[in-house]
């Protein structure tokens, strides 16, 4: 996929056509048309929440109604942002054609057009994913989002330099590796400072959108969209709902004169097999992703190279826990911390209780703070694959 400023989302699945199999194709093809629907029903979701809060607000009695004259004017200037936003979603949607780099989703068989016609509404699941995308933006491209940044990448960005410093280090050739990069911005930054940086996603949710914010809006604060417009408790005031946020706010079209910066799709787990490859592996909100844990530190000590380096910032919610049909170990820190010296890590730096929201609308009345940690670790030199 050709982009403006060289980054690009490869499919990392499909690198071996000689291993292709129709069933697992089917199924990736079924997966993608499931994410395109889901964001299509965004309108649709959207306009049913908002009828359904004008029919319980019609059936107050009417002495009530005249108490809040402007109660329907408020959820008709929702409809409006929910409009706009479908727009951008549209956009979005539009740029998944030849996304991959050698797989084309969007040429048609017979069975696809069966999938989409049958498709069922999307899930609840679903259309949280992508409600939280758009919160995304306003985290990842807007000023609005910086102060979670400064907090969850920066210390990252600060260690890298550290370790890897540009007046000595040859940092072209210095790889990082950033699991979990959602919408590319933590990687899009250590690729910027001159590093060649590979983030790799699994979700379809944030790859559509990170290829659209990375590959398709070279103008700063160009595009408008309302990340709040689903937040009908916990407002102080009405405006806060229909706030809207400016994005990019910079251009992700600019990176240094050769620049290596990618994004791979597929999962951490399968698709990252070559042993002592990277230089750098950062993990920011990605450990508690892990149905097993034990899993992701042994693939990161993997494909680490000896004397290389593993960040990690981030809390422990762990995504899988309670999750009906899933398995999920949740390991305390202080067991993490243990795995990962057992491991043979080298601790290097720890900073506990560092405060951040993720995602949150400034002006809500609830706010969730996560008291994450910070760490440093390095694979010894001596080191070999365990």
């Amino acid at each position: 996929m050709e982009s403006c400023n060289g980054m690009a989302i490869v499919e990392e699945g499909h690198e071996f056509p000689l291993d292709f199999d129709e069933e697992e194709d089917r199924r990736e093809r079924e997966h993608f048309h499931r994410i395109v629907n889901a964001f299509r029903y965004y309108k649709k979701h959207s306009y049913l929440k908002i009828a359904r809060a004008e029919r319980d607000f019609r059936e107050l009695p009417s002495h009530h109604q005249q108490i809040v004259p402007g109660f329907v004017k408020h959820l008709q200037d929702i409809r409006l942002c929910v409009d706009h936003n479908y727009e951008i979603i549209q956009q979005i949607v539009a740029n998944t054609d030849f996304m991959f780099e050698n797989i084309d989703y969007w040429s048609m068989k017979t069975d696809d057009k069966a999938i989409i016609d049958m498709a069922p509404l999307a899930s609840g699941f679903d259309m949280e994913k992508v409600h939280s995308t758009m919160k995304q933006f306003a985290r990842d491209w807007s000023v609005l989002g910086k102060s979670e940044r400064d907090v969850c990448y920066q210390p990252v960005i600060d260690e890298i330099l550290a370790f890897f410093p540009p007046e000595t280090s040859d940092i072209e050739n210095v790889s990082v590796l950033v699991p979990g990069a959602g919408l590319g911005r933590l990687a899009f930054e250590i690729a910027s400072h001159g590093y060649s940086c590979q983030g790799n996603e699994w979700s379809l949710f944030m790859l559509f959108a990170s290829n659209f914010i990375l590959n398709k809006c070279k103008t700063i604060e160009s595009i408008k969209i309302y990340p709040w417009i689903q937040q009908y408790v916990n407002r102080l005031s009405n405006t806060h709902q229909t706030q809207s946020v400016l994005i990019p706010d910079i251009n992700p079209a600019v990176l240094p004169p050769g620049a290596n910066f990618s994004m791979a799709a597929g999962d951490f787990l399968e698709i990252y097999r070559i042993p002592n490859a990277w230089d750098c592996v950062a993990t920011v909100f990605f450990l508690d992703t892990a149905r097993n844990v034990i899993q992701y530190i042994e693939k990161i000590w993997e494909i680490l190279r000896p004397g290389g380096l593993w960040i990690n910032l981030g809390p422990l919610l762990y995504h899988y826990s309670d999750m009906e049909g899933e398995s999920s170990v949740e390991l305390s820190y202080e067991e993490i911390l243990y795995v990962i010296q057992q491991m043979g890590f080298e601790l290097l730096k720890e900073q506990k209780n560092i405060q951040t929201g993720y995602a949150q609308n400034p002006a809500s009345m609830m706010q969730y703070t996560y008291n994450c940690v910070f760490f440093a670790a390095r694979k010894p030199k001596q080191a070999t694959c365990k």
